[in-house]
């Protein structure tokens, strides 16, 4: 058997090996590559990106066949067809590509044609790789051979936004053609200015192909704006564009111009321009996109002249031709990395296009790319750093860290005042050195950039902003109050509106470094306060331009408006009645409830007792017959009262516990006398209301003034049932609402603002504010949002309130004293019989019961007993001060005889 085995076994290897099923199991051998790999170029040569891309892809296609790294024994060759930048021409020029076999295509560079022809990239599979194209609508996720080696318009309008935020403009003018380009780029800059806040005031938009009378007429209207910063984004009108804003002397002093990347390709391209040109655009802000500096960028510059002459243009490198040469370096690693990997170039004909057949069109000559997906694939996989810098795709198809130069038109040419970058912001380090720096964190990071010499030949930062020159007043909407005229009135008759209010705005309005000419337009009926946030309703809805009174800055306002900064405080206080004290015979007993009094002098019975109780055995003051003795304790008691108490204490318990006793009594004493003074002399709350949360737990009506937003406040704040409240409409109906009191059908409070109730107050002296303020805010004018007048007119407020001119028009018009002179009412500093009578019958009738027991018979002596000898009137000092001390040696020997040491001592 084992030899069978080993027989057979050669015969059964030969049979493996040399079987036709075995022989169809090995891999195929790879084709051979191609000895020509055909790749098409659509751009416009006779433009300023087209002349230098004509010349780089040429370098780059030359460069890459001359390295032997690269494609092996293949070829490169890149066919180009001129489009002229018409959208018909490009697709005609892209169809005929088809026909000779290319893998991909370089272009288009109009973002116009890329709309067109993109269609056939997809249907075809070709990849199409545009190093100009900048539209941001342009996306991979929609068109899937798409792949933009350019920066998108997306990040160039970003950085212009953050340019006007940077300088601190609010609103802009944008300035473009009106194709797929301009109005794409246009609505991204509209977008990222509303993410600062700004936003695009007017889109200029200029037809396609627009006349020099066309560009001044819109030039025109852009003069009659508002907004002084102008935004241009036009790469074929840009030029005219500024010769026009030149002639009509709009690139002078308070302008500010801000061009897209297509004027620094201009300047790159053509420059140094003439002098004409250069003086058109002096002092302008235009972007580039950043290329790093390196060896192979510097071999580039340093053989583009003679590239140039060798091809026969002219014209310098700009940065659309550097993304020009870097996508030919792409697309021939990506080719090679697809051969390289078993990748064949092969086509076949597109079953849709077999209907359409019969045509003279020839639709059969177009054939799909087969390996147009994996080609794709490697072209996405490409990483390296070309002459603009690293070239990589993300996911989204756009280059990694965009980053552009800031660059200021000065003289006869241009110098470069920073940087712009999507991860650092704006910096005047290179954004190659801030890579370490979080991503999109330029809010953390220091924004500056370096000084700018102006339109005007100026380095003061423009105001961004004039009044507008339409021949038109601005529409200032003014409260028609019926209430509190002092902030605002009309005056009967001749119509003139006047107050406090307008006095401010007036005065702040001198102080504008520009004329600003208004009109006054009164709000309401004339009957009853008008609805203030209404008024600024019409304001945010552009019924009125403006709106200037005694207009409290809310929460709600503020979302629909801009306020200017406040002119005077404000905040909700309330508003409650005073009287006098209604003194009577018994106003002493006022301090003290009862049950003060009754335990007061429970206490001065209880610290009597307790006294005589520690005192009595070892003092003789406190001994005698019982009568004596209670006599002692209520005398020395109530003497206390008036630290008058003549006995001494002898132990130190009764000592201890009448030092306490008479710092409570000094207390008690003190309030009381602090207590009745006030009662006295201070006007006293007729209202229980003694502040926000007793006012809201009290439950009685509250009044409030018509056109307040007090209403909504208590309501939708503070949860106070609308039912609870009651409109007032003038001072008089405040007075009359609080005498009557909740009881009578008026109200328990009103609240209102400080300014009308200090107002009020000033000739309404039987009312006051009790608590403190519940709400913090002022008073501002009303601009629409975003308006720059806002801000300069507060900045005039600031300077109003600085040099006193604001607290001067404040005491003209609200400072009022008619309270000071009525004495009737606050005759608080004098004092009258009818507030201590009581206390004077109270004396004189402790004296009539006293009287009777002042008699000879109530003193103990009677002169019918002839054994006792009434004592003489007159005592002289002498027998007085010998009858103390024959008193003090009497009560020696008495405690002497009482002594258990008498017998010892003697007599000595």
């Amino acid at each position: 058997m084992k030899l069978a085995a080993w027989v057979l076994l050669p015969a059964l290897l030969h049979y493996a090996v040399f079987s036709p099923g075995a022989s169809r199991s090995l891999p195929p051998r790879p084709p051979p590559p191609p000895a020509v790999v055909n790749v098409g170029a659509i751009f416009t040569f006779n433009s300023t990106i087209g002349r230098a891309a004509k010349v780089a892809i040429n370098a780059a296609v030359q460069d890459v066949n001359s390295d032997p790294s690269m494609l092996g024994a293949t070829r490169l060759v890149v066919r180009m067809q001129d489009s002229s930048c018409s959208g018909f021409l490009g697709i005609v020029k892209a169809l005929q590509f088809v026909e000779t076999d290319v893998v991909a295509i370089i272009g288009p560079q109009c973002s116009v044609i890329a709309h067109s022809i993109l269609h056939v990239a997809n249907e075809l599979q070709i990849p199409m790789l545009s190093f100009s194209a900048t539209d941001p609508t342009l996306s991979s996720r929609e068109h899937s051979f798409f792949v933009r080696t350019t920066q998108s318009d997306l990040f160039q309008m970003q950085a212009v936004a953050e340019l006007v935020d940077y300088y601190g403009w609010k609103q802009v003018i944008a300035i473009f053609t009106d194709d797929d380009y301009g109005r794409n780029g246009v609505s991204a800059l509209g977008q990222k200015l509303d993410e600062r806040r700004c936003r695009i005031s007017f889109k200029a938009a200029l037809r396609p192909g627009a006349t020099r009378s066309d560009i001044s007429d819109l030039l025109l209207k852009v003069a009659m704006m508002e907004a002084r910063v102008i935004v241009l984004h036009s790469q074929d009108a840009g030029a005219a564009i500024f010769s026009a804003a030149h002639y009509l002397g709009m690139m002078g002093n308070g302008y500010v111009w801000i061009a897209t990347d297509w004027l620094s390709s201009r300047l790159d391209t053509y420059g140094p321009l003439d002098s004409d040109a250069m003086d058109s655009i002096q002092g302008v802000l235009t972007l580039r996109q950043h290329s790093p500096d390196s060896q192979r960028k510097r071999e580039l510059f340093s053989r583009w002249r003679s590239l140039v002459e060798e091809q026969g243009g002219y014209g310098g490198l700009n940065s659309y031709g550097l993304n020009a040469y870097d996508t030919v370096w792409m697309v021939a690693r990506a080719i090679d990395a697809f051969l390289r990997n078993g990748g064949t170039v092969s086509f076949s004909g597109d079953p849709k296009l077999n209907d359409s057949d019969r045509g003279p069109l020839r639709f059969q000559s177009m054939t799909i790319f087969d390996g147009g997906g994996r080609l794709l694939e490697e072209i996405l996989k490409v990483n390296f750093t070309g002459v603009a810098g690293p070239l990589r795709i993300n996911a989204d198809g756009d280059l990694l860290r965009p980053a552009y130069d800031v660059i200021n038109v000065v003289g006869s040419g241009y110098r470069r005042i920073g940087f712009w970058s999507n991860f650092s912001g704006l910096s005047l380090e290179a954004p190659e050195s801030l890579t370490w720096r979080k991503p999109n964190g330029s809010s953390s990071l220091s924004q500056q950039l370096s000084s700018v010499i102006w339109p005007g030949e100026t380095t003061e930062k423009p105001r961004g902003w004039v009044f507008p020159n339409r021949g038109t007043e601005l529409r200032i909407g003014v409260p028609d109050r019926v209430s509190f005229r002092e902030f605002v009135t009309r005056s009967p008759g001749i119509g003139i509106i006047k107050g406090f209010c307008i006095d401010v705005f007036t005065a702040a309005v001198n102080l504008l470094p520009y004329a600003v000419p208004y009109k006054f337009v009164l709000v309401g009926d004339g009957l009853e306060n008008p609805s203030y946030s209404e008024l600024a309703s019409k304001v945010a809805s552009g019924v009125l331009d403006a709106a200037v009174g005694d207009i409290a800055i809310v929460t709600n306002r503020t979302r629909i408006v801009d306020f200017t900064l406040p002119y005077i405080e404000s905040g909700l206080v309330i508003l409650v009645p005073m009287k006098k004290f209604k003194s009577n015979a018994w106003a002493f007993l006022h301090p003290f409830t009862l049950g003060m009094w009754g335990v007061t002098a429970a206490f001065f019975v209880v610290v009597g007792a307790v006294i005589w109780i520690l005192e009595h055995r070892i003092n003789d003051e406190f001994r005698g017959p019982l009568k004596k003795q209670i006599t002692t304790i209520i005398w020395f008691s109530f003497s206390t009262l008036f630290f008058a108490h003549r006995e001494s204490t002898m132990s130190l318990l009764g000592r201890v516990v009448l030092l306490i006793w008479l710092f409570v009594v000094l207390i008690v004493q003190s309030s009381y006398t602090a207590s009745l003074t006030s009662m006295l002399t201070v006007r006293q709350l007729s209202s229980p209301i003694k502040g926000i949360d007793s006012l809201l737990s009290d439950g009685g009506p509250i009044g409030f003034q018509i056109g307040s937003f007090a209403e909504n406040y208590l309501v939708e704040q503070l949860g106070v049932a609308r039912s609870r409240l009651k409109a007032l409409g003038s001072p008089d109906e405040y007075a009359r609402e609080l005498d009557l009191g909740p009881e009578k059908g008026g109200v328990a409070a009103v609240v209102d603002e400080r300014p009308y109730v200090e107002l009020f107050l000033s000739t309404k002296c039987q009312f006051s504010i009790i608590g403190s303020e519940f709400t913090k805010g002022g008073w501002g004018f009303v601009f629409p949002q975003d308006s720059p007048l806002a801000m300069d007119m507060s900045t005039a407020i600031l300077t109003l309130s600085e040099n006193g001119d604001l607290q001067r028009i404040h005491d003209k018009w609200l400072a009022r004293s008619a309270c000071a002179g009525k004495r009737t009412d606050l005759d608080s500093d004098r004092l009258h019989l009818i507030n201590f009578w009581g206390l004077f019958i109270l004396c004189g009738f402790t004296c009539l019961l006293a009287s009777p027991f002042s008699s000879p018979s109530a003193c103990g002596t009677s002169s019918s007993n002839p054994g006792v000898t009434r004592p003489r009137l007159g005592v002289t000092p002498g027998r007085a001060a010998a009858s103390l001390l024959s008193t003090g040696r009497n009560r020696v020997v008495s405690r002497s005889a009482a002594s258990p040491w008498r017998g010892r001592r003697g007599t000595a």
